[in-house]
């Protein structure tokens, strides 16, 4: 008898009979060849070349594209559930298939017949790999504040610029790209497009940053010396339309960071509830001392919400809705909930969560980047606030 959870999945467009068969084939991707490998790849900051063409043969590259483009059309519930999974156990990989999605949002939603005809079949099938091009040295959260500018010449335009903290830099060939097209627009954003740029002569990729954590991904720069890309690449095929386009996407982005945190909250706490029940102190398993019940009562009760907000922001998404605001609590709660359940975690294991022999010290080394990723979460909280203050009204 189909329940009410299955009726839900069948409505958002997934059978739950193939959505379950998916998360076990996730599973025994992660206990085979996942968990094995994740401390070597994590420690020497190797690209997980061999899994990434797993994650390619299990459709993960096109999750969320629509079928009709050779993507799986998983709703972004769906879709969450497979990152918080991963996540769960090494959140990092997840960061490869995030940012190209986003790319692939921006054409689905965005690009014309011919953008999505061309690229999305390309981007489901991890033939073409990429993300997202937006930050830049001097321009983070305030996109408008960009400098990399493209020139109309004849059929191209000429790109000059350089990107920064670009997911994917090095190993993506192809990245939908935020630059000016007309740098004296007022307002700002009017004179902001994006392009489908892959890469050729005048896109390279710069100097690959050495992280705390989110190790083995390539984060770099991406520089553009006067790049030529084809007017037809311009996505959508009207300029001045790039801000709300890539902010547009950030909304499946948020999503994924929170499903992250959640997954790193949830790790956290596997691993935390597997030590307290081994390690003995005073004739009996720390388990049965009081504090650490209290510390595992917090971190339970924090991933639970953590789930639950993420869920709902994903429900939104896939209704179509407008999902700012809980894409955003989701974002901000979520990896708070991933930072803090990697701090406890590190005090239940005492000395021991300080040895690289154990798993919890990259959960909280990864952790903070979902503070900040996508959005740093002192922005999201003033988009909650102001979406709160419009939906009630004095």
């Amino acid at each position: 008898m189909a329940t009410a959870s299955d009726r839900d999945l069948e409505t958002r467009g997934i059978d739950p009979d193939d959505e379950r068969a998916l998360m076990d084939t996730i599973d025994r991707w992660l206990e085979r060849d996942v968990i094995p490998a994740v401390q070597h790849h994590d420690h020497n900051d190797i690209w997980p070349e061999k899994l990434v063409g797993q994650m390619s043969e299990m459709g993960l590259f096109g999750a969320t594209i629509g079928q009709e483009y050779g993507g799986l059309g998983l709703p972004a519930k769906t879709y969450a559930k497979i990152v918080i999974r991963i996540s769960s156990y090494w959140m990092a990989i997840t960061g490869i298939i995030n940012s190209h999605l986003i790319m692939a949002a921006a054409v689905e939603r965005f690009g014309t017949t011919e953008q999505k005809t061309r690229w999305l079949p390309k981007f489901a099938s991890g033939e073409i790999r990429g993300g997202l091009a937006l930050t830049e040295p001097n321009a983070g959260t305030d996109l408008q504040a960009i400098r990399s500018v493209a020139v109309r010449d004849g059929d191209d335009y000429i790109i000059n610029g350089t990107k920064t903290w670009i997911t994917n830099a090095i190993n993506g060939s192809c990245f939908a790209m935020l630059v000016k097209t007309d740098p004296e627009a007022e307002p700002r954003y009017e004179g902001i497009s994006l392009f489908i740029v892959d890469k050729r002569d005048g896109l390279s990729a710069g100097r690959k940053f050495d992280k705390l954590g989110y190790n083995a991904i390539d984060t770099a720069e991406l520089v553009m010396e006067d790049y030529r890309v084809p007017a037809n690449q311009l996505i959508g095929g009207v300029e001045g339309q790039g801000f709300f386009q890539a902010t547009g996407g950030l909304a499946l982005g948020r999503i994924n960071v929170a499903a992250r945190g959640v997954g790193l909250a949830e790790g956290s706490l596997r691993l935390a509830t597997e030590y307290a029940q081994q390690r003995e102190t005073m004739g009996k398993p720390i388990s049965q001392h009081q504090a650490i019940q209290l510390k595992i009562g917090e971190m339970a009760t924090r991933a639970r919400a953590a789930r639950l907000l993420t869920f709902d922001a994903a429900e939104a998404y896939d209704r179509g809705e407008r999902c700012d605001r809980e894409a955003g609590m989701a974002k901000y709660f979520a990896s708070e909930a991933a930072v803090e359940n990697s701090q406890e975690a590190m005090r239940i294991f005492g000395g021991y969560s300080y040895s690289k022999e154990y798993d919890i010290e990259r959960f909280y080394r990864d952790s903070m980047v979902m503070c900040i990723a996508e959005g740093t979460n002192e922005m999201q909280r003033i988009i909650i606030a102001r979406q709160h203050f419009k939906n009630n009204p004095a």
